[in-house]
């Protein structure tokens, strides 16, 4: 967001966070086929970078980056960026199987076309745990069959639910899926696991995890 000098430290963070949030709703809706998976936002002295990450990064950039440049466009001037005060970045998702937000939008166009709501949780439960995941839990909410509203719970693996590193090796999505008989709600939440280079998941190991050591050789 442009900066302003006027704005005290409480205030600034608020606008901070009002600017991310509808920089993510916006992207969200306009990406969401293109397997849209998070935004970083990066203020340097000269201008502000906006990363994009998605699965579909081709599409994101379109024909001879066609796409991006509409999308900055727009973005500058909704949010009243001088010339070439925001530049728009796509980054490829690495693994998408471990992004929760990559999944639900899957799990949500698989839904929408019909397919049955065990058949779909399951078959993304799957990917998800051949793609290294710890665990993987599943809720599906509101009328899947019957008149009656209801919750579905699918869950694999190890997931943990409560401290700090619940924030940092959970990775969580809520979506909506607007069908003929009602809205159903989907919440995805995804174990990463452990890496020391941080690629697949948190380089700092969980808080609880042990390691024994081989004992010393008695030759000295």
């Amino acid at each position: 967001m442009p900066g302003n000098p006027n704005l005290n430290k409480k205030r600034k963070f608020v606008a901070d966070g009002v600017f991310y949030a509808e920089l993510n709703e916006f992207l969200r809706r306009e990406l969401a086929e293109d397997g849209y998976s998070g935004v970083e936002v990066r203020v340097t002295p000269q201008r502000t970078e906006i990363i994009i990450r998605a699965t579909r990064t081709k599409e994101v950039l379109g024909e001879k980056g066609r796409r991006i440049r509409e999308l900055t466009s727009v973005v500058q001037k909704r949010f009243e960026f001088p010339e070439g005060g925001v530049e728009l970045y796509a980054e490829r998702v690495m693994n998408r199987g471990l992004s929760a937000i990559a999944q639900a939008e899957s799990l949500r166009y698989k839904l929408m076309g019909g397919l049955a709501v065990r058949r779909a949780c399951y078959g993304v439960l799957r990917f998800v745990m051949d793609n290294q995941a710890k665990g993987c839990e599943i809720i599906v909410s509101g009328k899947l069959r019957a008149q009656r509203a209801k919750a579905m719970k699918f869950k694999d693996g190890y997931m943990i639910k409560s401290g700090h590193p619940c924030t940092t090796f959970v990775d969580k999505a809520v979506r909506h899926v607007y069908l003929r008989q009602g809205v159903l709600g989907l919440k995805i939440s995804i174990m990463l696991p452990f890496d020391p280079e941080g690629k697949l998941g948190p380089s700092k190991p969980q808080p609880d995890h042990v390691t024994i050591l081989n004992p010393k050789d008695d030759n000295y």
